[in-house]
């Protein structure tokens, strides 16, 4: 201690000086500890600047370091366990191992698992709302405004989230397939994985659920598994029919329907304890006239179990029954009367013992009237009929259900006719008209219809049918088979098949006109017909017709003369029975080329007709064949060498205006 300082000190006069040491090593004290406070600073700042930074250096950015005297400790989440090795080795090059603390985390390795990416959309009359887990990279983006092109006058409601990792292998497959699966379903929830695309929707009718469950089924990529939820409303059926019989060909349903599915399964059950053994179908559907409809008809099951041959018939509340020649008058009253004391209150019950027949020498002869109905479509009637009248109503009918040049008529005119035998002739060919081929037999004491169709429906249709012309206690037995390969919705094509194969049969044969006339030239008659008769499968979906010329004339009269051969060709599908109400014809003129208009071929082929389906919130300007209105490249669902792909959709394109030019001879 130096003596400036301890003079410095200027101790009073009055301090003695045995009192200065004690003062000289408190001082002495105080400095120490202060510069060894200030060294220990100095070593842990370095201490963690120095392990920081070659931490920094090897890429460990999420290890944290902290220092406690001359110890540094290691902090964070380790992405793996040789990563957390990997920096305390870094750290113990800057400083003693032994002062390296190990405070870090290993992070699970099951949180580095991708998440489960899905979405749900659900769309209705509102608009659409998705919901869910996209990647980062999946373009989020790009599927709003695919939805929104959906949405038309809805809107979009977006809650999707986005998580950073890899697509998975199927995703982008799985969401263009939702969202085109979307776009034919107005009212539909969509669950999407990579794997895996569940759809839930609600159709309009039985055959347009047929439709949707083929169509989505034949369009979803390979490997996709695919789960179909589609429902139809309950039909509404008038009168409410149910007809059951026991004869030589074993007991069977000709009609079945029921109120809802327990009603359905007792019914079935009791038909199987009379002896029913083949596969039953039972519509469920509106209309029951009462709930104790399963009630009712499992006791008429039951009675004909007993009688053990002849038929019963409900029709709303109406039971008609009637038992065969075979039953004893003894079990035939019985079984009536047990019957009509437990029959619900609504129910009337009208019942008839066949009687048995009794050959007599010189009976008159029994009228008969047959008619048959081919394959392809004729009709071939014969038998009798009571008065001029009478057959002038049956030709009419008959002509006016199956057409004119398919009836043959080769009937006879005789008096006395049973009454009510128009009539009876009339419900026959009316039950004709359901099916494919097959016969209409008509006897005064029962109908017979026999024969195959496509419709799975047809023998309920033609006992309601019979039931609601005749009245509950007709006779009429109905023998009809269905043919899956006669199934028109088992082939029913999809809208973009339809239009690929209209414009194909346009590519092998063009429909002309006359130069400058929209009058279709004889030619194109044939092609015409193939068209109308493709359409028969295609009138559901809207369908634009579109008429080009060449550059040849004035636009302004191109553009017009366009418009009119597109509204000819939809008025000659007209006149061949093809319904139009969803045509339209949408005339181009020469702003749509698809060659060159200074040859004589390029300008031929300018000159064309092309069918193109019309898509919701879609502009109604076609491109020339291979490109969309932006320029690129058309995606879906190409004509193979025809005029015209799929139309894209473009909101912000507009038709192209005719522009001025001088007039040119014109041979459109």
């Amino acid at each position: 201690m130096s003596l400036p300082f301890l003079k410095s000190l200027r101790l009073p006069r009055t301090v003695p000086v045995k009192a200065i040491a004690p003062v000289a090593f408190v001082v002495a004290g105080a400095l120490s500890l202060f510069t060894a406070t200030w060294a220990a600073g100095v070593v842990e700042r370095r201490s963690a600047e120095g392990v920081a930074a070659a931490l920094a250096e090897a890429g460990h950015t999420w290890a944290e370091v902290t220092t406690d005297g001359l110890q540094v400790a290691l902090a964070g989440t380790a992405p793996t366990e040789a990563a957390r090795f990997r920096a305390l080795s870094v750290a113990a090059t800057v400083v003693d191992a032994d002062r390296v603390i190990d405070a870090m985390d290993v992070l699970d390795p099951a949180a580095l698992k991708a998440p489960d990416f899905t979405i749900e959309i659900l769309r209705n009359g509102d608009g659409i709302s998705l919901i869910g887990l996209v990647p980062a990279g999946a373009g989020r983006e790009k599927i709003v405004a695919d939805l929104n092109g959906l949405a038309g006058d809805g809107s979009v409601t977006d809650m999707l989230e986005t998580a950073d990792h890899p697509v998975p292998a199927g995703w982008r497959e799985a969401l263009d397939y939702g969202i085109k699966a979307l776009a034919g379903l107005p009212r539909a929830k969509i669950s999407i994985a990579a794997d895996r695309v569940s759809i839930t929707a609600i159709s309009d009718s039985p055959a347009e659920k047929a439709r949707l469950e083929a169509d989505l089924s034949r369009k979803a990529p390979k490997g996709l598994r695919l789960a179909l939820d589609i429902s139809a409303p309950r039909p509404v059926i008038t009168p409410f029919t149910l007809r059951f019989l026991i004869d030589g060909n074993g007991a069977r349903f000709d009609a079945c329907s029921a109120d809802n599915e327990r009603a359905r399964d007792r019914i079935l059950a009791a038909a199987t304890d009379a002896g029913a053994t083949r596969k039953n179908a039972c519509t469920i559907g509106l209309g029951v006239p009462t709930p104790a409809w399963a009630d009712a008809v499992t006791m008429g099951l039951a009675a004909m179990k007993e009688l053990g041959s002849g038929s019963i018939t409900y029709s709303d509340a109406d039971i008609s029954l009637i038992a065969a020649e075979t039953v004893s008058q003894e079990v035939f009253d019985r079984v009536v009367g047990e019957l009509e004391s437990n029959l619900p209150e609504v129910f009337s019950l009208h019942a008839v013992l066949t009687p048995k027949t009794v050959a007599q020498a010189g009976s008159p002869t029994i009228p008969e009237f047959t008619a048959t109905l081919s394959s392809d479509g004729r009709v071939d009637m014969r038998g009798r009929l009571g008065d001029e009248l009478s057959r002038g109503a049956v030709e009419s009918f008959a002509r006016s259900r199956f057409g004119s040049a398919s009836v043959h008529a080769a009937t006879r005119l005789a008096p006395d006719m049973p009454p009510g035998w128009p009539i009876r002739v009339l419900a026959a060919l009316e039950a004709l008209g359901e099916l494919d081929n097959g016969t209409a037999h008509v006897r005064p004491e029962i109908i017979r219809i026999t024969g195959v169709t496509g419709s799975t429906d047809a023998s309920d249709t033609v006992a309601r049918l019979l039931s609601d012309r005749l009245g509950e206690g007709a006779n009429y037995e109905l023998s009809i088979r269905y043919d899956e390969k006669l199934d028109p919705l088992l082939g029913l094509p999809t809208d973009e098949e339809c239009v690929a194969e209209i414009n194909a049969i346009l590519t092998a044969h063009k429909i002309n006109f006359e130069p400058g006339s929209a009058q279709i030239t004889a030619d194109g008659r044939d092609t015409l017909d193939k068209i109308a008769e493709r359409m028969k499968d295609c009138s559901d979906f809207p369908m634009e017709v579109g008429g080009h010329t060449d550059s040849q004339g004035r636009e302004e009269m191109n553009l017009s003369l366009s418009q009119d051969r597109a509204g000819a060709i939809i008025t000659a599908l007209m006149n061949r029975r093809v319904l139009t109400g969803n045509l339209v014809a949408e005339g181009y003129g020469e702003t749509v080329p698809i060659a060159d208009n200074d040859t004589e071929e390029g300008r031929e082929a300018n000159r064309r007709i092309e069918f193109r389906l019309l898509k919701p919130q879609e502009t109604t300007t076609p491109t020339a064949a291979g490109e969309d209105a932006t320029g690129g490249e058309v995606t879906g669902g190409e004509v193979a060498g025809g005029d015209v792909a799929i139309a894209v959709q473009t909101p912000d394109d507009t038709t192209p205006k005719p522009k001025a030019r001088p007039d040119q001879p014109a041979d459109n």
